[in-house]
């Protein structure tokens, strides 16, 4: 059998990787258009800040490593420009495939506002980007970051690391607008300390001759060195659409669980392909690394002719802003009001800890709909990451609010108290629920 997989990424990679563990005969080919594979653009924001020092770690694992020790035949630096029934075309040459697998992830998404092509302004979409604005942040004193999500945010830490002056210009009316406004006014007060941070503010133009030199929002002007746009990101499906595959409601590639598209023996997975939503049970665009690699997997199992299913996601995130944990899981309020439920809610402020030992503190919130069954927790503050995970281990398996208060949760004082805040927080629902 010929594979073919475009896209070098997580998923694109751990695909490959499955059918030639499974199918060591078949012929794997990737098609990646940048030099680098198995990249994370996740890192940029560690790399400009120089926590991770050199650009190449960023890469899990090079070419040579695919090529040599799994037998993949990877080409890098290699578009493809069109795809047909049962070949593609990339650098003016045709290759043949039995199979196919869409794993071309995700484009930044456009201001479409004047002069946006200005040298000095970027997305960080790319691994390719962070080398870029690596080099143009030595010389810059003044930045601008437009956009407050989760790469606005880590962007905006890692110009201050550096010692930039930094403006975040946000649309909505708090930084990570996902988040409910209870978690988004706590990092809004945090940031607001460190940098200009306008809300409710928009874009509507750049200024400058050669070079970027001003910022025009509808309420003021930002003189500045360079910008990085973090607006958002849409799935890259121009080649699947030229094949004929179906996209869903978000615009991302439509699949079922083994990752099978509209299209006989063609498949799609990561950042340009829809999924389960676990807890909405509707199929859903969750663009995110964790879920990337694990799409990547079923459908590298089922190419090689084995039978596996991706059971969904839940869209669990941690991020972070100068100490303070920030995490989600499942819906916020919002959200979950959007999708049709019943909502109840519950926000609290809790230690970290028992309460003779010196620690932190935790706010915390937690969405439910009206049967009791927990639709998704929110947290910002200390030991963030530890809630998230057991949040989400429980909501993956459809946990409602009692079982929330009774889960077992290790208690030990200096980390962990023996009301656990996802414990008070579950409680805290009974009386809106009619729990005794």
């Amino acid at each position: 059998m010929k594979i073919a997989i475009i896209g070098g990424g997580a998923a694109g990679m751990t695909a490959a990787s499955r059918i030639k563990r499974l199918q060591p005969k078949w012929e794997v080919r990737v098609f990646e258009k940048s030099p680098y594979v198995s990249h994370a653009p996740c890192g940029i924001p560690f790399y400009v800040g120089d926590v991770v020092k050199n650009f190449r770690n960023l890469c899990t694992y090079d070419t040579t490593f695919f090529k040599e020790e799994r037998g993949i035949e990877v080409n890098n630096s290699l578009e493809v420009d069109e795809v047909g029934d049962g070949y593609l075309v990339a650098g003016g040459k045709e290759y043949e495939w039995d199979k196919l697998l869409f794993a071309t992830g995700s484009k930044a998404s456009k201001l479409n506002v004047e002069n946006e092509d200005l040298e000095g302004i970027s997305c960080v979409n790319y691994i390719e980007h962070g080398k870029k604005v690596k080099v143009w942040a030595k010389d810059a004193e003044k930045v601008v970051v437009i956009g407050s999500g989760y790469i606005g945010v880590e962007m905006t830490e890692a110009f201050l690391k550096i010692g930039k002056k930094v403006t975040v210009i946000e649309l909505k009316e708090h930084p990570l607008p996902e988040y409910d406004a209870e978690i988004g006014a706590i990092l809004k007060a945090e940031m607001g300390k460190l940098v200009n941070l306008r809300l409710n503010e928009k874009v509507i133009a750049f200024e400058g001759k050669d070079r970027i030199e001003k910022v025009i929002t509808n309420k003021g002007e930002y003189e500045c060195d360079m910008v990085v746009i973090a607006v958002g990101i849409e799935p890259n499906v121009e080649l699947a659409k030229q094949l004929g595959v179906k996209l869903g409601k978000s615009g991302a590639i439509a699949t079922n669980s083994k990752m099978e598209t509209s299209v006989e023996n063609v498949y799609a997975a990561g950042d340009c392909a829809e999924s389960l939503n676990v807890v909405t049970k509707k199929m859903d665009w969750i663009p995110l690394a964790t879920p990337a690699n694990k799409m990547g997997y079923v459908a590298g199992v089922n190419m090689a002719d084995y039978l596996i299913e991706y059971p969904g996601s839940l869209k669990s995130q941690i991020t972070g802003f100068y100490g303070l944990e920030i995490g989600k899981a499942g819906l916020s309020e919002k959200e979950a009001v959007e999708e049709g439920f019943d909502v109840v809610s519950s926000f609290i402020t809790s230690r970290t800890s028992a309460k003779y030992m010196p620690n932190g503190i935790i706010h915390l919130k937690i969405v439910a709909d009206r049967s009791g069954k927990v639709l998704g927790v929110q947290c910002i503050g200390k030991d963030v990451a530890k809630r998230i995970y057991g949040a989400s281990a429980l909501l993956y398996k459809g946990a409602d609010v009692r079982e929330f208060f009774f889960t077992d949760f290790p208690y030990y004082p200096p980390e962990s108290r023996v009301w656990d805040p996802l414990v008070i927080v579950a409680r805290n629902l009974f009386r809106k629920l009619g729990i005794p």
